[in-house]
This record gives structure tokens, C-alpha cells and sequence, in this order.
């Protein structure tokens, strides 16, 4: 009885997960890789569990509409065949164009619990008193790396900053983890988010402007009197100095 009613919920939870359908990839190296990316693909590979690695090919359309739906987990299903459930182990991207190039899935066991690393979000970043008093609140940390079965991994973590003021810390120990979730790492010393106080905009005093003011003044062009005195007094000099070599 028991084991029919297991088997029961463990179909009902399959047929709620999102499946992405992949094809067997039988191309192998960079070129054969490329070659795929050009025709709409992108390569990857599924393994775990204790399996070989099995490379595989999916249309980019189809998988940027899984992924696109934030799920941790859901199935990967190979030619119409058995639906296995994974979770995104890596994905590698293009460093210029962002497109995805390779993806990696790991497959789990639904009754063993994994770690993964998942997003962190704030909420409440407009009600924080800090922000209101003109703070700028700093998000610090992205993504968590947590322990949970693979059917309690979150999408994300949410962590409320609106009881943030200005100078304050929140670390991933004032975060609230789901039933069933366990966040790694040093919660203490993890900063999640912070608010800094305001810079401080210094105005020149009317002092400064005025000081300038006048040695802009000075530095004005002589007077057309100053200007016709200095030929007059290098005509004279000359003139001596000519009066001296006749004596």
C-alpha cells in the first residue's frame, strides 16, 4: 500500500516539474560545437548518480524558455525516453554577445539532500529608513549556497532589508531560510546587503569666489599707457649704449 501511494505522489510530482526535451549528441570537439551553435543549438552533457556522461544537444529557443522560468530543478528527457530530474550544475557563456554555450546538468535523487547555490533577492529596499534618509543601500552577496532535498530547493532566497537605517549590515545570519532549507557558509561574516550614508556635497564659499574674482583681475592686459612706455625705454637704452661705443 505504501509503496503504491509513494509511487503515486513521486508521478504527480513528475508531471508537475518542467521537462526539457534534449537530443543525443554524437558531434564531439569545438568545431563540431560551433557548428551546433550556428544551426540554433547548444551543446551540454548530463551526468551523475553514478552514470556516464551523456552529451546531448538542445534547440537555444527551447532552452532559454526552461530556464527562463527560475526553476532549480526540473527533468531532462532524452528523445521521448525516461524523464530523469537535474539540476543546472554550470553553464558557460559567450564573454562578449552573454548567449549561452555549453550547459552542464547534474542528475539527483529526490530523497537525498544536495547542495546547490541559489539567488538572493531583497525585498522592502524602499521601506528601509536608511534609504528613506537618502542612504544608498549596496546589494553584496547574489547567491547562496544551500543544502536541501532537490524537491525543497528554492528558486531563490528572499532577504527583507526594510528595517535597514544608515551604517547598517545585514548578513546571511538575519536571513530566513524555507522549511526544509539549510544555508552554508559563514552566516556571520557573509554580508548581504549594507546602507551607506549620503556623500556630503561641499559649497564654495562666496569668500573663494570673490578672492578668485579678483585675481582674474589681475591678471587682466596692462593699460594702453603701461604698453607704450616699454618701447620708449628699450629705444633709450639702445641709445646710450650706442652713445658709449662712439666715445
Amino acid at each position: 500500500m505504501w509503496a503504491r501511494l509513494l509511487s503515486t505522489i513521486a508521478a504527480v510530482a513528475e508531471g508537475s516539474r518542467t521537462s526539457l526535451v534534449v537530443e543525443l549528441r554524437e558531434e564531439r570537439g569545438s568545431r563540431a560545437s560551433r557548428r551546433l551553435r550556428r544551426n540554433g543549438y547548444v551543446p551540454g552533457v548530463v551526468y551523475g548518480l553514478g552514470d556516464e556522461a551523456s552529451p546531448f544537444k538542445v534547440q537555444a529557443r527551447r532552452l532559454r524558455a526552461v530556464l527562463a522560468e527560475g526553476h532549480a530543478l526540473f527533468d531532462v528527457e532524452f528523445d521521448g525516453g525516461t524523464r530523469q530530474p537535474v539540476i543546472v550544475k554550470d553553464q558557460q557563456k559567450d564573454p562578449v554577445r552573454g548567449g549561452l554555450v555549453h550547459l552542464d546538468l547534474l542528475k539527483v535523487r529526490l530523497d537525498e539532500k544536495i547542495q546547490a547555490a541559489v539567488p538572493i533577492e531583497l525585498e522592502g529596499v524602499e521601506e528601509a529608513p536608511g534609504v528613506k534618509e537618502g542612504g544608498v543601500l549596496e546589494h553584496v552577496t547574489h547567491e547562496v549556497q544551500i543544502e536541501a532535498l532537490p524537491t525543497d530547493i528554492p528558486d531563490r532566497i528572499v532577504a527583507d532589508v526594510s528595517v535597514l537605517g544608515i551604517a547598517e549590515t545585514m548578513t546571511l545570519a538575519s536571513v530566513t531560510a524555507p522549511p526544509g532549507v539549510t544555508l552554508l557558509g559563514d552566516l556571520e561574516e557573509t554580508v548581504v546587503a549594507t546602507v551607506t550614508a549620503p556623500s556630503e556635497v561641499i559649497e564654495e564659499p562666496e569668500e573663494i569666489e570673490e578672492e578668485a574674482a579678483l585675481v582674474g583681475e589681475e591678471e587682466e592686459a596692462p593699460a594702453e599707457g603701461e604698453a607704450a612706455e616699454a618701447p620708449a625705454a628699450e629705444g633709450e637704452e639702445q641709445a646710450g649704449e650706442g652713445q658709449e661705443e662712439q666715445g
